[in-house]
């Protein structure tokens, strides 16, 4: 992850049309769009994508995996071909070698399928052995004890995945959905979002540490860990060495808590749709918030103890970590650009802080979400239940969902691989813990806001 941090926001910005070809934000929106559109138009001849979006089944003896694999060998060989096209293509776009992308991306994709198909195995629950979960310790197992040449680095492409997957999730839940719980969510990310920066901020200030670094290390912790940094640290002209301590902390916290937020709502038999707002409002990265709340809704129909559905946790997650707090990247960003020229940088007060900071901050991704939300609530508008869980949702939602899957896969395996913890370890002592102090105060917060304040809205949160 911490090869993004040379890609500063604010350096080197696109200007007029180039902005929607060059930047990965809106590719993830036009593959996202393009690949719901095209399900749609297979869903209206009455065929679907199903046939490329392959995904392994439940199985339970090797014998029945093997006739699997060599039933649908052909399908996984397209599916590959399909993503190396279109990513390849994003790749070339945004000026990365192809070249170095496509053997990655190959190795990191056959990991995925393993991956993939150990969560299929009818005693996965059992062994814990959920994709996100196995996919990121696979993928820190391989990074730091083994090791990997760093010009693989090119296929892990965390953010982009992220981004993709998101906004297919955005096909999966409908907008109403959205209406119904967004100002909720919008509310509650908010409290959170303003809360955690001014505390990290305000202990980084009295640590000693620089303005700039404070006001990095707080965007990581209120709003999306690595993307905020980034932004933050382009908009106040922040030390090139400031971003990787910030993002450095945020994958640090993100695993920990990937494991440690699950773990504590189960002990407390929270619902899926509390504890994925209460993983939402907590965690610090997107990718990382989704492997937990993907891991817990998988728990439940496993354990009695845990109500509700694994689309709930997913849903409510994405609502106050995507919706609610990524939207406070350009809002952070723009007032803190602002009082560092005019406050940070008096003797530089010639310079101008352009109001349109606000849109080149915003991240992009969040349009498409909403977009093929909107999308598939047109299209399954007038449908009964029965029609849609008979017709819809196996022909049109099904293979989005396979898709969206294996697109988080490629991400939380490539969290692992880029997270290698001698580089951790580099950030310090007090930047550590202005941050952990932020932590703290973020997961006990996000628990009084998401099972004591908002919990009626969580507990009966449906996504249907």
């Amino acid at each position: 992850m911490t090869k993004n941090t040379t890609e500063l926001a604010g350096s080197n910005k696109p200007s007029g049309w180039q902005e929607f070809w060059i930047k990965e934000d809106w590719w993830a929106v036009w593959l996202g769009l393009g690949i719901v559109i095209l399900a749609y138009v297979f869903y209206l001849t009455g065929s679907s994508i199903s046939w490329i979006a392959v995904a392994p089944a439940k199985w339970s003896t090797w014998s029945q995996l093997a006739t699997q694999f060599s039933t649908n060998a052909v399908r996984y060989v397209a599916l590959l071909g399909a993503f190396l096209i279109l990513f390849t293509i994003v790749i070339s776009f945004i000026g990365q070698k192809p070249k170095v992308f496509i053997p990655s991306f190959i190795f990191v994709f056959i990991f995925s399928a393993i991956i993939y198909t150990a969560g299929s195995w009818d005693q996965a629950n059992r062994y814990n052995l959920e994709p996100p979960l196995v996919a990121l310790l696979l993928g820190l197992i391989i990074s730091n004890l083994i090791g990997l040449p760093r010009w693989l680095d090119a296929g892990f492409r965390v953010e982009f995945y992220i981004k993709l997957g998101i906004v297919l999730l955005g096909a999966t839940l409908p907008f109403t959905l959205i209406i119904w719980a967004g100002p909720v969510a919008i509310l509650q990310a908010s409290i959170v979002s303003i809360v955690t920066f001014l505390v990290i901020y305000l202990t980084a200030r009295r640590l000693g540490l620089d303005n700039r670094l404070a006001a990095v290390l707080g965007a990581g912790g209120a709003v999306c860990g690595v993307s905020a940094s980034i932004a933050v640290a382009g908009a106040v002209r922040a030390k090139k060495e400031h971003p990787p301590i910030a993002i450095s902390l945020v994958i640090f916290w993100a695993i920990i808590l990937i494991f440690a937020l699950p773990l504590i709502s189960r002990m407390l038999h929270l619902s899926t749709g509390v504890a994925g707002a209460w993983i939402g409002t907590s965690e610090f990265a997107d990718a990382a918030g989704l492997a937990a709340a993907q891991s817990y809704g998988g728990l439940a129909g496993t354990d009695l103890s845990i109500s509700g559905t694994p689309d709930q946790a997913l849903a409510s997650y994405t609502l106050i970590k995507v919706i609610g707090r990524d939207m406070w990247i350009g809002i952070w960003a723009f007032v803190l650009a602002l009082i560092s020229v005019t406050v940070w940088e008096r003797s530089e007060t010639n310079s101008k802080v352009q109001v349109g900071q606000i849109w080149w901050r915003f991240p992009k991704f969040i349009i498409g979400f909403l977009i093929a939300s909107v999308l598939t609530t047109l299209i399954v508008r007038g449908n009964t239940l029965v029609d849609y869980n008979k017709l819809v949702k196996p022909s049109l939602i099904v293979p989005i969902t396979s898709l969206r899957t294996w697109v988080f896969t490629f991400s939380f395996f490539s969290i692992g691989l880029t997270t290698r913890f001698r580089e951790l370890a580099t950030a310090g002592i007090k930047p550590f813990l202005a941050f952990t102090f932020g932590v703290v105060v973020n997961v006990i917060l996000g628990y009084i806001l998401s099972v004591i304040v908002f919990g009626h809205y969580w507990s009966s949160f449906v996504t249907h």
